[in-house]
């Protein structure tokens, strides 16, 4: 683990993401060589074979690799999501044994959505049953992100009256993977419906922490994925910022610098005020995550809302700064401008998030 992640992250996207997201693929090689360097999860603790960053490091990582290309991003939250729940909900055995091929090559996606339960994972139908020393799985995932790389799925489900997550390896006997087709963002990122057809497991692969209602285990998973997905949001905006500037310090219109006309100007700061709005609240939620402050999750949602919410708008002001420069399909403010609208919708959609922080508006009132 010598070399720094940022400069090992982009030794592996170089000038290739644009082609990534043309192709609809990152070359499963680079991925699993960013996995065992520790990289796709670096809040890992050491005694697992992680790197043990905070929340805060790890977020300015997440912000670089974002800036470069969001579908490799998209691969770290959920690596990083996959390796949290283990480790908050695992036994001991359960953590040595996964986190160590989670930090070690091995890919991982978390399993939430299904048809019918997106915003309301209150209507998760997968069901995790007992047989003797066994459990069978079965049940429908929907846009699992980097599924269709993964080793192993984290998948949510009801058992024992209760819910629990449940380790499925996506070659065990039941397993479909169904990669979703030509997505509007992150398209290299694996986006994969995952098809569990009475798939048999033995009692271990289900995590120890059992006996949760829905709503709280996944509260606390997709916590982490909000963090992840906001501080990625920030490295969209600072990606269209540069590209942004660039443009306007390089083009010349009616004789003088894009940059030079005041409109132009009035974007460039747009830009640079969602930078550091953006940043500065994403500070501030890794500062409570690494604080264990009781109200993390809270601040995740507004991390995430914020970001997200100026992610998009920064790619739409950036496309428009740059005009025909920036429409190419798979141009860096081309793919901001898709990957940040689905960043509006992913681990809580904005509307979700609005309602999430509205109660704990009135909350505090009362």
């Amino acid at each position: 683990m010598a070399e720094e992640p940022a400069a090992l992250i982009t030794a592996a996207i170089g000038d290739r993401a644009a082609a990534w997201d043309l192709e609809g693929a990152i070359p499963e090689r680079v991925l699993r060589e960013l996995g065992a360097a520790g990289v796709l999860c670096a809040e890992v603790p050491q005694e697992y074979g992680g790197r043990g960053w905070s929340s805060r490091r790890n977020g300015e990582l997440t912000a670089h690799a974002g800036s470069m290309c969001s579908s490799l991003r998209s691969v770290m939250t959920s690596q990083g999501m996959a390796a949290w729940t283990i480790q908050r909900f695992g036994t001991r055995e359960q953590r040595v044994g996964e986190l160590g091929r989670l930090t070690g090559g091995w890919l991982a996606a978390v399993a939430f959505s299904e048809p019918q339960a997106g915003s309301d994972l209150s209507a998760i139908s997968t069901t995790v049953e007992d047989d003797g020393d066994s459990v069978v799985v079965s049940g429908h995932k929907v846009w699992s992100t980097a599924a269709a790389y993964a080793d192993v799925v984290v998948v949510f489900g009801r058992y024992r009256g209760d819910a629990t997550a449940v380790l499925v390896p996506t070659r065990a006997q039941g397993v479909a993977l169904r990669p979703v087709g030509n997505p509007l963002g992150c398209r290299a990122a694996g986006h994969a419906d995952v098809l569990l057809e009475e798939v048999r497991l033995p009692a271990t692969s289900v995590l120890s922490g059992t006996g949760l209602p829905l709503g709280l285990l996944t509260t606390l998973s997709l916590t982490y994925g909000r963090m992840s997905v906001a501080w990625g949001c920030v490295g969209i905006i600072r990606a269209c910022l540069r590209a942004a500037a660039a443009h306007a310090l390089g083009r010349e219109q009616f004789g003088k610098p894009l940059a030079e006309h005041q409109l132009v100007a009035r974007h460039l700061a747009e830009l640079y005020t969602a930078e550091r709005t953006a940043a500065l609240v994403c500070e501030a939620a890794s500062d409570r995550w690494d604080t264990h402050a009781p109200d993390l999750s809270t601040a995740a949602v507004l991390a995430k809302h914020v970001a997200a919410g100026g992610a998009a708008r920064a790619a739409a002001t950036a496309v428009q700064v740059l005009a025909s420069a920036g429409s190419r399909d798979g141009g860096t403010v081309a793919r901001a401008y898709r990957d940040a609208k689905l960043m509006q919708i992913i681990e809580g959609s904005e509307e979700l998030c609005q309602l999430i922080l509205a109660e704990r508006a009135l909350e505090e009132t009362a």
